[in-house]
């Protein structure tokens, strides 16, 4: 989405709905939802302070959605809280983010799906023209790209280390997102029933991006508000270790989902440190006919020969790769198209 765009969508969220090309657009919206089955899924771990303000909010901005609070294990409220607020609340045993989505997307039956934090620092206003962009174009992610309304609404060094793993993400895969972190999501049935979740933290929203780029899936962003958590309530996020975490989680999927890439440089280098290595020795044995350093050949000839084993494993991961990612595709193409069968590759 161009600059432009993002302002059009803000200002348009932003404008009364008492004007009548917003009734109007409501009206029509409100019509095209009623024919989709909406879920918003709100995975929670300690929200008792905030999770009435997100059940709320989005009962307001989707009434013809249904709420689902997953709770994680929270010593707290939160299901007691949440359950008050008219949410369906269920729960998960195994910590962690990535654990709570993948029993969401298994347990829920939607046609669209909101994945929203339960620390009511998103704008539930946006989830309408998020559904829409996604049934109206046919696609498969609609990303929340976060623009922060307050000084306090990124932890120190969150907002640097965002930019920078956005950065690195989109030099490694080629990706146009500009917020691969953010925790306001919405999917199309295809997405999240073709999704093998692996993730178990909150390296999960990496892994989301990483699946639509994979099988090439339309996808879009728009720019969405991002607020503070509200008094007393604190953040679950460590900078350093989730940020080391999510790091290590990129080159993971990278090195499964690029694995000739990925082995065929580990090779070239390893090849490399052997020629450096035997060049002297070569040069010895050219001038005087002996080889005075036997380790060093030795080391030489392994790493000549893990840089051959490395590009060979390379090329059978890559087949392995291909046949996963059919696996997926046909998982995916096994489901509805979003919007009533609009074509993906519009």
């Amino acid at each position: 989405m161009t600059p432009a765009e993002a302002t059009t969508v803000l200002a348009a969220q932003s404008r009364p709905l008492g004007q009548p090309e917003d009734r109007l657009r409501h009206r029509q919206q409100a019509g095209q939802f009623e024919a989709h089955r909406i879920a918003v899924l709100v995975p929670c771990f300690n929200e008792e302070v905030s999770i009435a303000k997100v059940v709320a909010d989005f009962h307001t901005a989707l009434p013809e959605a249904a709420i689902y609070v997953y709770d994680n294990n929270s010593t707290d409220r939160t299901a007691e809280v949440a359950r008050a607020a008219g949410a369906l609340v269920r729960s998960e045993m195994h910590q962690g983010k990535g654990n709570v989505v993948r029993r969401m997307f298994a347990d829920i039956e939607a046609d669209a799906y909101v994945l929203v934090d339960g620390d009511a620092t998103y704008d539930a206003s946006s989830a309408r023209a998020m559904i829409a962009r996604l049934l109206e174009g046919g696609l498969d992610m609609v990303v929340a790209a976060r623009t922060d309304l307050e000084q306090n609404a990124y932890r120190l060094g969150h907002r640097a280390g965002n930019r920078m793993l956005a950065a690195f993400f989109r030099s490694v895969f080629n990706a146009t997102f500009t917020d691969i972190l953010s925790g306001f999501r919405v999917f199309s049935r295809r997405f999240v029933k073709s999704f093998p979740v692996l993730s178990r933290g909150f390296e999960i929203e990496t892994e989301l991006a990483v699946h639509a780029l994979e099988l090439e899936l339309p996808v879009a962003e728009i720019k969405t508000s991002y607020y503070a958590r509200p008094q007393g309530s604190a953040s679950k996020l460590n900078t350093w270790r989730d940020g080391l975490r999510i790091l290590l989680t990129i080159v993971s999927l990278y090195r499964s989902e690029r694995p000739l890439v990925f082995f065929s440089g580990m090779g070239v280098v390893l090849a490399a440190a052997s020629i450096v290595l035997v060049i002297p020795i070569f040069v010895t044995y050219l001038e005087r006919g002996i080889v005075p350093r036997i380790p060093t050949a030795i080391l030489a000839t392994g790493l000549m020969l893990l840089a051959f084993l490395a590009i060979v494993a390379g090329l059978i991961l890559d087949t392995v790769t291909r046949g996963r990612r059919e696996a997926k595709l046909i998982a995916y193409l096994q489901q509805s198209a979003p919007g009533g069968g609009t074509d993906r590759r519009q």
